[in-house]
């Protein structure tokens, strides 16, 4: 009986331990498979990076750039470190100054962009406004010695107020042209400053765009200083019409008289 019951244990004992064995085994196979896996992952990043066959002194001679961020994966008991390759900024003082001097430029043009648009606007809208005046004061010389009394005074309240206008539009003008001539100066300094510090590309942009800046305010001017040449003109001719509406008053005040002296 204790035969029987020693052999049913023996029994018992080998089905367990075969039991263990086949999970033992299913376990290193699994952690055979993930070893296998993870070197083949590894041997991927290498080729990848530079090539070269990955080995336990290969992971240790990788670059700084590569070893510089790592992840551990559990792998049939061990640890498999994994690099990931990660862009390492260049932070010496050159290449901060560069930076620097790039952003300097991008607002240097910011600003003369800026700038220009408004002196350019504000030159336009000059211009309009002694067009308008030099219109006026045309019609109002054209009119001469045929507009009643209130029709003159109408007439010189409205380019009065158009002559105000100018003022206002001139001021304008100057106020911006100050910003724009800021601009200018910022620009060259900018250009300047990339330059030195290695970034052509950058000073040759802001030279490129100083260069557009002037000519196109230089366009824009021309036009006003017409307008001016103009409005100069009709002023001189205002001028001469009202002397010669004078003197062709004085004489008929002067005939006057005689035309009553020869009818008597």
């Amino acid at each position: 009986m204790q035969a029987i019951r020693h052999c049913g244990m023996c029994s018992v004992g080998g089905v367990l331990q075969s039991r263990t064995n086949f999970l033992q085994v299913g376990s290193n196979m699994a952690a055979l498979k993930r070893s296998v896996a993870c070197v083949g992952f590894l041997r991927n990043t290498v080729r990848v990076l530079g090539g070269s066959r990955l080995t336990c002194q290969g992971v240790t001679q990788l670059p700084l750039m590569v070893r510089s961020n790592w992840i551990s994966l559990s792998v049939g008991g061990g640890l498999c470190s994994i690099p990931f390759s990660q862009q390492v900024e260049n932070l010496s003082h050159e290449a901060l100054i560069r930076r620097a001097s790039s952003l300097v430029t991008d607002s240097a043009n910011t600003y003369l962009s800026q700038t220009t648009l408004a002196l350019m606007d504000a030159l336009t809208q000059y211009s309009k406004a002694l067009h308008t005046l030099i219109a006026l004061q045309k019609r109002y010389l054209n009119s001469i010695g045929k507009l009643t009394p209130a029709e003159e005074d109408s007439i010189w309240q409205v380019i009065i107020g158009q002559r105000v206008e100018v003022g206002d539009r001139l001021e304008e003008c100057k106020r911006f042209e100050s910003n724009w001539m800021n601009a200018i100066s910022l620009c060259e300094l900018a250009a300047e400053a990339a330059y030195n510090a290695g970034i052509e590309q950058a000073s040759t942009t802001t030279r490129s765009n100083l260069q557009m800046a002037q000519v196109q305010i230089e366009q824009v001017r021309k036009l006003s200083l017409d307008a001016e040449r103009k409005l100069a003109e009709t002023k001189a001719e205002e001028i001469q019409r009202m002397a010669e509406f004078a003197t062709t008053m004085e004489r008929m005040t002067e005939d006057i008289p005689e035309a009553y002296l020869r009818e008597d």
